[in-house]
């Protein structure tokens, strides 16, 4: 198995999204690339995301590279849906320099590649989200996301 990180706006929808993608063994909620390693405190620069464990022989980067692209708006800085700020940004993080290299490939294969601000970068810190957080949308499915429901369930 290998883990990549996706930040894709609020991580309860792309959580939700995420675990029912092919090859997908394994979701939890967090923040990537903060700067420290407590979840209380002033924002530190993190991005909340998705820690994705998926198997390779499965699913490969560019296809998850292809459902995260369903889910998120590739154009918006610090924004998706209602939810706005630093927080929410996109990106995409790994510790595995080749998953970042495949991710790279995915974004300049597209033409509208000088328009995308998803962050490819490493992954120099990840905090696991708080418990309420973990699925929170199966917990509590009222709960606003700014995914619509027919896409998330689109893989089910």
């Amino acid at each position: 198995m290998e883990i990549i990180y996706f930040a894709g706006g609020c991580l309860w929808g792309v959580q939700a999204f995420v675990k029912t993608l092919p090859g997908v063994t394994f979701t939890e909620a967090g923040r990537a690339n903060s700067t420290s390693h407590i979840l209380d405190g002033e924002y530190d620069g993190y991005a909340e995301c998705v820690k994705t464990e998926f198997d390779p022989t499965v699913v490969t980067i560019k296809e998850l590279m292809g459902f995260f692209f369903e889910i998120i708006d590739p154009y918006s800085v610090n924004k998706q849906g209602q939810d706005v700020g630093e927080k929410y940004r996109t990106g995409v993080y790994s510790e595995n320099p080749d998953h970042l290299k495949e991710a790279e490939v995915f974004l300049r294969e597209r033409e509208d590649y000088d328009r995308i601000v998803v962050e490819v970068l490493p992954l120099a810190n990840y905090v696991k989200s708080a418990e309420e957080h973990q699925d929170r949308l199966a917990k509590c499915p009222n709960d606003y996301c700014h995914i619509p429901e027919a896409l998330l369930n689109k893989y089910k």
